[in-house]
């Protein structure tokens, strides 16, 4: 049989995931019969709650007599490691646009990911049938953009298809049928994608590992494309390092390729197809999967380097234990090292005490990801404020800091906040103009650390209308110190229940983010004070009982609610000197030192520093 391997990439949000969806339904991937459930290429939990694909995910159709393997790849920046090695698994790429929006930050970077590989990409204009669709104009961004990449001239002879992955159906005008549904994008897939190289089928096995995943029958499944060579289960092969070394030797156990959604497994494989191997237990991502007689590895494309991390700390709260079962650093180192060996845009590192690491990633999401995993699987864990990773230029000495290109889409009369927080952020504007529908398309180049947080403040000054997307850009010159949260927090003084007549009493002070009822210890933030110094508090003062008023109850009490501090929220807000508390059942803040001369000291000596 024929064979096709493409990614689908674009933006987040712009449709790739439900393009997918459409494509298995019209090949006859499902049966007539079977319940078709929606986004089915986005499995994991948080992928269905945020919207978004933080995991790429492979399956293939057929079309005419011919295989097409497609890899659906995350959109978000953050998770652009998994971007970067799709790439090179394939020989060519839909790249989805969104008919309003016009090519966004995260189009540039996969786009110019995969004009560095050599792609010649397909380019369908989606949601064509919006409202406020401006094809034309967006046609025109797209071509400017190819060009401002150094794409070659092949590259920019890109077939256009305009439709609505939504609606199931891609056109060659903007106008045309839908009742060809997507035989005219399956078919300009067969005419325009070439074929895998199959050349090398009669040289050595070699395969690079481009996703690691864990099986709870299979072991470890490394899914890769078979760059030379054949496989059958039960060959002997070896793993080798990027420098060469030999990392181990084994048999694969089983060779399993995608068929729709469903894997099945093989009794041969051959150069151009892309399976998943298991029964080896030390390779992983970017390392190459070989005969024995193979001695130089394949050449796996660089990651770009972590630009915020955090760390991770053994909860040592009085209530740790009382919520999760996974409390003790062993655990938590495993499971940290486990991330990494699938996750090759994270960097693992152990602190000298032991019972902390220091997780580096792409950005606050990625982490925050991770984090939100961890809880679900039971893991408590105490975590700090996101830092920058910041790097020494050799040359000069100079500290260099992460940048990132921040596109903001707002209504014309919120641009003049955005602008003014931007600025205060250290934020260079480097673009202004008119994105239709009264809307104004800002472009600034701003450092990482003053974007840390930004993003709930923008929700709040553009009453929910503003889009934010972010882009890793360079590193450059320290911008200088930036001004920090201006207000104190609320600290309990002592252990037990919060009361709400106590909380009632203590409004004045500032909005609280628990409520009554709580268990709340020593050292844990209960409130936001509303001047600059921290304020210890007592939340578990009731009201005294005489025998004039002998009911101690307090249903009379309206309490103001509280902020709700979810869990992305709470790392962007907190301090160098507190932590967010994560638990299975809940986010707490508190000080990094739960005892109140302990803090004092701690304050004391960072101001001699």
């Amino acid at each position: 049989m024929k064979l096709r391997n493409i990614a689908i990439i674009a933006h987040v949000d712009h449709g790739k995931t439900t393009l997918v969806d459409k494509l298995l339904s019209q090949s006859g991937s499902f049966r007539e019969n079977q319940r078709q459930e929606e986004r089915a290429m986005d499995s994991n939990d948080l992928e269905k709650e945020r919207g978004i694909t933080i995991l790429a995910k492979a399956t293939s159709v057929e079309w005419k007599g011919t295989r097409i393997n497609i890899v659906d790849t995350p959109g978000h920046a953050d998770f652009g490691g998994e971007v970067e090695r799709i790439l090179n698994m394939v020989d060519g790429a839909v790249i989805l646009v969104d008919a309003s929006e016009g090519p966004m930050p995260q189009t540039k970077f996969v786009l110019g990911k995969a004009l560095k590989v050599g792609l010649k990409p397909i380019v369908a204009i989606n949601k064509i049938d919006r409202p406020d669709e401006r094809h034309e104009e967006v046609l025109n961004e797209i071509f400017d953009l190819f060009a401002n990449l150094d794409a070659t001239d092949e590259q920019l002879d890109f077939p256009v298809l305009y439709g609505s992955g939504r609606g199931g159906w891609m056109a060659t005008t903007p106008n045309g049928s839908r009742e060809e549904g997507l035989e005219p994008l399956f078919d300009l897939i067969l005419k325009h994608v070439p074929e895998p190289d199959t050349a090398g089928k009669d040289e050595p096995f070699k395969m690079i590992g481009t996703i690691l995943e864990a099986n709870p029958f299979l072991g470890r499944l490394i899914t890769g494309r078979i760059q030379s060579g054949s496989i059958k289960p039960n060959q002997a092969v070896k793993v080798l390092h990027g420098d060469g070394t030999v990392l181990e030797t084994g048999r694969i156990s089983k060779i399993l390729a995608f068929r729709g959604l469903e894997r099945t497994p093989l009794e041969y494989a051959e150069a151009g197809d892309i399976v998943a191997i298991a029964g080896l237990q030390k390779g992983t991502v970017a390392d190459t999967f070989c005969d024995p007689a193979v001695t130089e590895p394949l050449v796996a494309q660089p990651i770009d380097p972590p630009t915020v991390t955090m760390s991770f700390i053994v909860n040592d709260s009085p209530l740790a234990g009382t919520e999760g079962d996974k409390v003790t650093s062993r655990v938590i180192r495993d499971r940290l090292l486990k991330e990494a060996e699938g996750n090759v845009a994270l960097k693992i590192e152990e602190s000298e005490d032991k019972d902390s690491f220091y997780v580096s990633g792409r950005g606050e999401l990625q982490l925050a990801v991770l984090i939100e995993t961890m809880r679900r699987e039971g893991f408590e864990i105490g975590i700090s404020r996101p830092r920058v990773v910041m790097k020494k230029d050799e040359a000069t000495g100079e500290t260099l800091e992460p940048i990132e290109e921040v596109v903001i889409d707002v209504d014309e009369e919120h641009a003049g906040v955005v602008v003014q927080k931007m600025s205060e952020r250290k934020a260079e504007m480097v673009e202004l103009r008119p994105s239709g529908g009264g809307r104004q398309r800002l472009v600034f180049h701003a450092p990482t650390r003053g974007l840390i947080g930004y993003q709930s403040e923008l929700l709040t000054d553009t009453r929910g209308t503003a889009i934010m997307n972010r882009l890793f850009h360079s590193y450059q010159p320290f911008k200088g110190e930036l001004a920090g949260r201006n207000t104190g927090v609320l600290i309990s003084n002592d252990a037990g229940e919060s009361v709400a007549f106590a909380m009632f009493h203590l409004e004045d002070r500032g909005p609280m983010v628990i409520e009554s009822g709580v268990k709340v210890y020593a050292g844990m933030i209960i409130g936001i004070h509303t001047r600059e110094n921290d304020l210890e508090v007592n939340v578990l003062k009731g009201k005294k009982l005489t025998n004039m008023r002998a009911s101690g109850k307090d249903e009379a009490i309206k309490l103001t609610p509280p902020i709700r501090m979810t869990l992305d929220r709470a790392l962007s807000w907190i301090q160098d000197d507190e932590l967010v508390e994560v638990t299975p059942k809940t986010i707490r803040l508190r000080k990094l030192y739960l005892d109140s001369n302990e803090r004092k000291r701690f304050d004391k000596s960072r101001k001699v520093a």
